[in-house]
Protein backbone atom coordinates (compact mmCIF):
# COMPACT_ATOMS: atom_id res chain seq x y z
CA UNK A 1 0.00 0.00 0.00
CA UNK A 2 2.78 2.60 0.69
CA UNK A 3 4.44 2.29 -2.80
CA UNK A 4 0.94 3.18 -3.99
CA UNK A 5 1.27 5.75 -2.17
CA UNK A 6 4.49 7.11 -3.07
CA UNK A 7 3.59 6.39 -6.67
CA UNK A 8 0.64 8.96 -6.44
CA UNK A 9 2.56 11.24 -4.39
CA UNK A 10 5.55 11.73 -7.17
CA UNK A 11 2.60 11.89 -9.34
CA UNK A 12 0.77 14.59 -8.01
CA UNK A 13 4.00 16.36 -7.36
CA UNK A 14 5.05 16.09 -11.30
CA UNK A 15 1.99 17.47 -12.14
CA UNK A 16 2.19 20.62 -9.95
CA UNK A 17 5.71 21.08 -11.31
CA UNK A 18 4.87 20.51 -15.19
CA UNK A 19 1.96 23.07 -14.59
CA UNK A 20 3.88 25.16 -12.99
CA UNK A 21 6.40 25.32 -16.04
CA UNK A 22 3.97 25.51 -18.63
CA UNK A 23 2.38 28.50 -20.75
CA UNK A 24 -0.66 30.46 -19.64
CA UNK A 25 -4.00 29.57 -23.15
CA UNK A 26 -2.55 31.50 -26.60
CA UNK A 27 0.95 33.15 -24.66
CA UNK A 28 3.82 32.35 -26.89
CA UNK A 29 7.52 32.76 -26.05
CA UNK A 30 9.59 34.91 -28.35
CA UNK A 31 11.73 33.57 -30.64
CA UNK A 32 15.56 34.60 -31.27
CA UNK A 33 15.60 35.11 -27.62
CA UNK A 34 19.52 36.18 -26.16
CA UNK A 35 20.27 35.74 -22.63
CA UNK A 36 23.36 37.50 -23.16
CA UNK A 37 21.43 40.51 -24.44
CA UNK A 38 18.97 39.70 -21.52
CA UNK A 39 21.69 39.82 -18.66
CA UNK A 40 21.55 43.05 -16.36
CA UNK A 41 19.09 45.04 -14.54
CA UNK A 42 15.48 45.22 -15.47
CA UNK A 43 13.07 48.02 -13.70
CA UNK A 44 9.57 46.62 -12.77
CA UNK A 45 7.14 48.96 -14.27
CA UNK A 46 3.74 46.85 -13.71
CA UNK A 47 2.68 43.94 -12.29
CA UNK A 48 -0.38 41.46 -11.33
CA UNK A 49 -0.04 41.50 -7.22
CA UNK A 50 0.87 38.67 -5.62
CA UNK A 51 1.96 37.97 -2.44
CA UNK A 52 5.49 37.68 -2.95
CA UNK A 53 6.18 41.07 -3.90
CA UNK A 54 2.91 42.62 -1.84
CA UNK A 55 4.07 46.43 -0.50
CA UNK A 56 6.77 46.61 -2.58
CA UNK A 57 8.14 49.18 -4.84
CA UNK A 58 11.47 50.56 -6.39
CA UNK A 59 11.31 46.54 -7.72
CA UNK A 60 14.22 45.70 -9.73
CA UNK A 61 15.82 42.03 -11.54
CA UNK A 62 19.07 41.91 -11.98
CA UNK A 63 20.19 38.47 -14.14
CA UNK A 64 23.69 37.18 -14.86
CA UNK A 65 25.46 33.73 -15.84
CA UNK A 66 25.81 31.36 -13.38
CA UNK A 67 29.02 29.10 -13.79
CA UNK A 68 27.05 25.95 -14.23
CA UNK A 69 25.27 28.17 -17.35
CA UNK A 70 21.90 28.37 -15.32
CA UNK A 71 20.88 32.11 -14.87
CA UNK A 72 21.62 34.32 -11.18
CA UNK A 73 18.25 36.01 -10.50
CA UNK A 74 18.40 38.67 -7.59
CA UNK A 75 15.14 40.69 -7.27
CA UNK A 76 14.99 43.69 -5.11
CA UNK A 77 12.26 46.20 -3.92
CA UNK A 78 11.39 48.04 -1.06
CA UNK A 79 9.17 47.43 1.36
CA UNK A 80 7.21 50.66 2.40
CA UNK A 81 5.33 49.64 5.08
CA UNK A 82 8.80 48.06 7.10
CA UNK A 83 11.02 51.19 5.64
CA UNK A 84 13.47 48.62 4.28
CA UNK A 85 14.86 46.69 0.85
CA UNK A 86 13.57 43.11 0.44
CA UNK A 87 16.05 40.63 -1.49
CA UNK A 88 15.40 37.18 -2.79
CA UNK A 89 17.95 35.09 -4.88
CA UNK A 90 17.30 32.50 -7.27
CA UNK A 91 18.19 30.67 -10.36
CA UNK A 92 16.53 29.85 -13.60
CA UNK A 93 17.38 27.62 -16.53
CA UNK A 94 15.76 27.11 -19.81
CA UNK A 95 13.00 25.28 -20.23
CA UNK A 96 13.76 24.08 -23.84
CA UNK A 97 16.25 25.77 -26.47
CA UNK A 98 18.05 28.49 -25.02
CA UNK A 99 17.20 30.94 -28.34
CA UNK A 100 13.46 30.75 -26.60
CA UNK A 101 12.06 33.01 -24.24
CA UNK A 102 10.22 30.46 -21.99
CA UNK A 103 12.67 29.74 -18.27
CA UNK A 104 11.66 28.44 -15.27
CA UNK A 105 12.75 30.22 -12.18
CA UNK A 106 13.07 28.71 -8.52
CA UNK A 107 13.25 30.84 -5.36
CA UNK A 108 12.60 27.49 -3.41
CA UNK A 109 14.89 24.76 -3.54
CA UNK A 110 13.54 22.59 -6.68
CA UNK A 111 10.73 23.95 -7.02
CA UNK A 112 10.40 25.76 -10.49
CA UNK A 113 7.75 28.17 -12.20
CA UNK A 114 7.91 29.63 -15.62
CA UNK A 115 8.95 32.79 -16.51
CA UNK A 116 8.04 33.24 -20.15
CA UNK A 117 9.11 36.45 -21.97
CA UNK A 118 6.24 36.67 -24.79
CA UNK A 119 7.05 39.89 -26.38
CA UNK A 120 9.81 42.59 -26.01
CA UNK A 121 11.99 45.17 -27.93
CA UNK A 122 14.05 42.44 -29.69
CA UNK A 123 16.09 44.79 -31.30
CA UNK A 124 17.15 47.05 -28.02
CA UNK A 125 16.35 44.87 -25.47
CA UNK A 126 14.71 47.94 -23.51
CA UNK A 127 11.45 46.66 -22.65
CA UNK A 128 9.91 42.56 -21.72
CA UNK A 129 6.55 41.13 -21.24
CA UNK A 130 6.86 38.23 -19.22
CA UNK A 131 4.08 36.08 -17.67
CA UNK A 132 4.10 33.13 -15.65
CA UNK A 133 2.70 29.93 -16.04
CA UNK A 134 -0.88 31.64 -15.62
CA UNK A 135 -2.17 34.44 -16.46
CA UNK A 136 -2.32 35.49 -12.56
CA UNK A 137 1.48 36.71 -13.14
CA UNK A 138 2.52 39.53 -15.53
CA UNK A 139 5.76 41.39 -15.35
CA UNK A 140 6.36 45.07 -17.68
CA UNK A 141 9.84 45.06 -17.10
CA UNK A 142 12.06 48.17 -18.60
CA UNK A 143 15.63 49.03 -18.72
CA UNK A 144 14.57 52.21 -17.45
CA UNK A 145 11.95 53.13 -14.59
CA UNK A 146 9.71 54.47 -17.12
CA UNK A 147 8.31 53.59 -20.38
CA UNK A 148 6.62 55.34 -22.76
CA UNK A 149 2.67 55.61 -23.05
CA UNK A 150 3.38 53.98 -26.18
CA UNK A 151 4.88 50.37 -24.93
CA UNK A 152 2.46 50.92 -21.92
CA UNK A 153 -0.58 51.33 -24.11
CA UNK A 154 0.59 48.10 -26.10
CA UNK A 155 1.68 46.42 -22.74
CA UNK A 156 -2.02 46.66 -21.49
CA UNK A 157 -3.57 45.88 -24.99
CA UNK A 158 -1.35 42.56 -25.28
CA UNK A 159 -1.82 41.12 -21.62
CA UNK A 160 -6.19 42.02 -22.13
CA UNK A 161 -6.12 40.16 -25.57
CA UNK A 162 -4.00 37.00 -23.69
CA UNK A 163 -6.73 37.09 -20.63
CA UNK A 164 -4.60 39.03 -18.45
CA UNK A 165 -6.81 40.98 -16.11
CA UNK A 166 -5.38 44.32 -17.23
CA UNK A 167 -7.94 46.25 -14.59
CA UNK A 168 -5.96 44.95 -11.20
CA UNK A 169 -2.34 46.11 -12.83
CA UNK A 170 -0.21 47.71 -10.31
CA UNK A 171 1.97 50.53 -11.83
CA UNK A 172 5.22 50.47 -9.71
CA UNK A 173 6.85 53.38 -8.14
CA UNK A 174 10.60 54.21 -8.58
CA UNK A 175 11.46 56.99 -6.08
CA UNK A 176 14.86 55.69 -4.16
Amino acid sequence: MNKYLLAAFITLCSVFVVGCSGLPDGVKPVDDFSLTRYQGTWYEVARLDHSFERGLSNVTATYSLNDDGSVKVINKGFNDEEGQWSEAQGKAKFVGASDVGHLEVSFFGPFYSSYVVFKMDQQDYQYAFVSGFNTDYLWLLSRTPTVSQAVKDDFVATAKKHGFDTNSLIWVAHTR
